[in-house]
């Protein structure tokens, strides 16, 4: 059983800069995914950045690239999300998501954390 706990959303100006936080709880192998999702109140969940917890295969949405970078605290258990030049389209919740089986289906979700960017 893997727990997940998102922080760090807020509200900031077009450009600024928001790091989000992850606690994941619970046992987590170096071949579970790990993702960053989003979604804005009328589209689809989006998912932004993922990797294995082992540190390879790392992915970003076009959106994000260059903008955006996932890392993880391998000691504290956290994932992070850094964003960066934020702008109006971020604005979403997001949220941290675990896969731990080989097709990638997200079985564990936190409770999401809002970003509002404003312009």
């Amino acid at each position: 059983q893997v727990t997940l706990v998102e922080s760090g959303g807020g509200s900031v100006q077009a450009g600024g800069s928001v790091r989000l936080s992850c606690a994941v709880s619970g046992g987590i192998a170096s071949t579970y995914s790990v993702a960053w999702f989003r979604q804005a109140p009328g589209k689809e969940r989006e998912r932004v950045a993922s990797f294995k917890w082992g540190g390879y295969s790392i992915y970003y949405a076009d959106s994000v690239k260059s903008r955006f970078t996932i890392s993880r605290d391998v000691a504290k258990k956290l994932v992070y999300l850094q964003m960066n030049d934020l702008k109006p389209e971020d604005t979403a919740m997001y949220y941290c998501a675990v896969a731990p089986t080989p097709d990638n289906v997200y079985a564990y979700w936190g409770q999401g954390t809002q970003v509002t960017v404003s312009s």
